[in-house]
């Protein structure tokens, strides 16, 4: 007799822009787009999810999702039963390998209800047993609760070329320089350079994935130059604009 099972996949599509809501599910969720870009903000993070990526999000945690471009998702359900081994209690990067993209896909068109020994439950254990944790942290951008620092940061984020230094936002948010400063360390654990060029980053990558020049972006982001803007890429992406954006290509259709 057919039932319920721990594990199943639901796919949504988006258009460019749309937003969902603060929500929580009751199961853990591996979110994962087969095509398009998503910015989840989970916690005190917003991670930026290209195709090549997914991301664990626990049970009952607080998140929500706007898409960057035309975002068609999966989502993996995993209620606690399912036993996936060592399931982090933490949003963590998943690694979408060429065989865990093809059994997330596969399984989409599985029911929910299905026999224990069936065909659809093997495909459903394969699929868990294929996630790998992934310790990629560069698409993961801290964010704070600070009312100070919050409005320096939704004001990068909405527009990164934004060109002002600390020493005008210390006017405009009536804390001193330096303060702002020791607060990027200690709330943010970066600073205020190195937290708008990932800021930066996040908004180019979209853009890569949807096959933008790489001159044009880096002059929409108030870089001078193509290679200056490359140099900052490299540094925190491990990988350059151009190779970064054919990697991402690879994963769609390979």
């Amino acid at each position: 007799m057919n039932a319920e099972q721990s594990v199943w996949v639901v796919n949504r599509e988006y258009p460019n822009g749309y937003t969902v809501g603060p929500h929580t599910h009751s199961q853990g969720q591996l979110t994962y787009a087969i095509a398009g870009v998503m910015e989840l903000s989970v916690g005190e993070h917003v991670w930026l999810i290209p195709p090549a990526r997914g991301l664990w999000i626990p049970s009952e945690m607080e998140h929500r999702m706007r898409a960057r471009g035309a975002v068609s998702l999966r989502s993996v359900y995993v209620e606690s039963c399912a036993g996936l081994a060592a399931s982090p209690l933490a949003p963590q990067a998943v690694l979408i390998s060429p065989l865990l993209r093809e059994l997330i896909v596969r399984a989409n068109g599985l029911p929910k209800r299905y026999a224990k020994d069936s065909k659809e439950a093997r495909i459903m254990s394969l699929l868990m047993e294929e996630i790998t944790w992934s310790d990629e942290t560069a698409l993961r951008l801290p964010t704070t609760r600070d009312p100070r620092l919050r409005r320096i940061c939704s004001a990068i984020l909405d527009n990164p070329a934004d060109p002002r230094g600390l020493a005008e936002w210390a006017g405009i948010v009536g804390a001193s320089q330096r303060t702002l400063a020791r607060l990027f360390h200690a709330r943010l654990g970066v600073s205020y350079l190195y937290w708008r060029q990932q800021a930066a980053v996040m908004a180019a990558l979209p853009r890569l994935c949807a096959g933008e020049a790489v001159t044009l972006i880096a002059g929409d982001l108030g870089y001078e130059t193509p290679g200056a803007f490359s140099a900052m890429f490299r540094r925190i992406m491990r990988t350059s604009p151009s190779q970064y954006r054919n990697s991402v290509a690879g994963a769609q259709t390979g």
